[in-house]
């Protein structure tokens, strides 16, 4: 089996820490992680689908777009898991997405 890349155990930490009902998006986190790529965020969240404890469908675009959808068993468990939290999806995209946002600089505060 292939090793996974190291920094992402560190996209899976920033994640961990996205309140319930809250969203952020790809590029939060790789700025916040100084990774240089909002796409390298969605490599690491598309590998670790299958770990328990990593609340991927916390992660949306810059739009608040479900882009990620996709890579879930099926493809409306991401926003199931949003709706769950009391987030309303509408059209596969967040309302009220720059409310709901969070960012893993505020951890910081």
């Amino acid at each position: 089996m292939k090793e996974l890349p190291k920094y992402y155990e560190n996209v899976y930490d920033v994640v961990r820490l996205i309140p319930e009902g809250r969203i952020t998006n790809y590029g939060a986190i790789a700025n916040f992680l100084s990774l240089g790529s909002a796409r390298m965020v969605g490599w690491a969240l598309s590998a670790g689908l299958h770990i328990g404890d990593v609340p991927a469908h916390r992660v949306v675009n810059r739009k608040g777009e479900l882009s990620g959808r996709g890579h879930f068993s099926t493809p409306t468990l991401m926003q199931e898991r949003l709706e769950a939290e009391g987030i309303v999806v509408i059209d596969d995209k967040v309302v009220n997405f720059d409310q709901l946002f969070w960012s893993p600089v505020s951890f910081l505060e």
